[in-house]
């Protein structure tokens, strides 16, 4: 009786212990490791001032909750064909926008067209990531220009389908990260342009939507405007791509928690998602001009008038303001994921923990059960030694 009690009393004593072991972890993994007991604090919900319902809402059947709704795709803003755009009358000529990477290497492009003996490349005044090259020889009397951005985009003025083909064709030894011709084609923009009949007016952007030139002056930093205004709405389409793709990635992962079903994304997947969101919303608002006027225009209030015309057309600033919208609803998505994956590894490892406990319990047990056992044997024995 004694043996028990001293072993009840060492199996305290462990498991006493073994608890203040289990509550240090918990302190550690969670101080290192927070795990989100409350996702509230991650968004903020602003209750609607709804009045009295109407028929039409109290009408709506069980087919109309949320989890039959489906989620609708964006509408492709239509944009002009190159077959509209041959019809075209006397005196009206086509500029075209291709994105087709994300950076083009300018020295090396001038170099290029240098020993092509095409065309003629120059430069813009104060804007060295800019290549202007004028095509060498005329076909007909209206001058082909080309306008090279180091972002990655080419701007085409009065150049032929042929002729556009094999510039495309040329820049592909230029460009870093180059995108698919699928997405090239289907993001590129064809604008058409003119000339005016007043020698007084300006060069704008007329309510038909073309760019109509001044005449008797240096078009050449109104050609760049256009061709500015232009490359900035097709790199966005390029941008608006990306985003759409990665919306219909993740959109298994919504229907998922929606249904409640097992989440089918890893943390390393989970946080390559995260980390091409970001990607994404740098180029955005950082490595672009998009939110902001270029510095370019500063000083020439005429030009920024006209590439705010532009950029109106394009709807760049409601284009961008929906992206951003979108980023942060496919950011807090991501952050949802990564905070549940994290606290099921967290409750992984410290079921693990407890498991190793109870092990290593159990066998301090069986040690000194077999450790009092074998002493009381001997006692035993001691004893039946005397009284025989």
């Amino acid at each position: 009786m004694f043996a028990f009690k001293q072993i009840t009393c060492i199996f305290l004593n462990s498991t006493r212990n073994h608890v203040e072991l289990f509550d240090i972890y918990r302190k550690f993994s969670t101080k290192q490791f927070p795990i989100v007991a409350n996702i509230k604090q991650y968004t903020k919900f602003v209750k609607p001032n709804i009045t009295k319902p109407t028929a039409a809402l109290r009408k709506l059947s069980t087919h109309d909750t949320i989890s039959s709704i489906q989620i609708k795709k964006r509408p492709v803003r239509k944009k002009k064909t190159m077959e509209e755009e041959e019809e075209r009358l006397p005196g009206i000529y086509n500029v075209v926008a291709y994105s087709t990477a994300e950076e083009y290497n300018l020295n090396s492009l001038i170099k290029g067209l240098n020993e092509q003996d095409l065309y003629e490349p120059k430069t813009i005044e104060n804007n060295p990531e800019v290549v202007h090259a004028v095509a060498k020889y005329r076909v007909g009397k209206e001058p082909r220009d080309i306008f090279f951005f180091k972002e990655g985009s080419v701007v085409l003025w009065n150049i032929t389908d042929l002729e556009s083909s094999n510039i495309l064709n040329f820049l592909r030894q230029y460009e870093e990260d180059s995108y698919s011709k699928r997405l090239v084609q289907n993001e590129s923009e064809i604008m058409k342009y003119k000339y005016h009949t007043d020698e007084t007016k300006n060069s704008h952007l007329d309510k038909d939507g073309n760019f109509v030139l001044a005449i008797n002056k240096d078009l050449t930093l109104d050609k760049y405007t256009f061709s500015n205004a232009m490359m900035m709405s097709v790199k966005l389409g390029i941008w608006e791509s990306s985003l759409e793709k990665y919306i219909d990635e993740i959109e298994s992962v919504t229907d998922d928690l929606k249904r409640g079903n097992k989440i089918r994304m890893t943390r390393q997947e989970v946080l390559r998602k995260h980390g091409e969101l970001f990607a994404l919303r740098h180029y955005l608002n950082l490595s672009s001009d998009i939110l902001d006027t270029p510095d370019f225009y500063w000083e020439k209030e005429e030009l920024e008038v006209l590439y705010g015309q532009v950029c109106a057309y394009f709807c760049i600033g409601k284009r961008t303001k929906v992206m951003n919208e979108k980023i942060n609803h496919c950011v807090a998505l991501i952050e949802l994921l990564s905070d549940h994956l994290s606290d099921k590894h967290h409750i992984r490892l410290e079921w693990m923990i407890i498991v190793l406990i109870m092990v290593e319990v159990f066998f301090e047990l069986l040690h000194y059960i077999d450790k009092y056992a074998s002493s009381d044997v001997l006692d035993d024995k001691h004893k039946l030694k005397q009284f025989s």
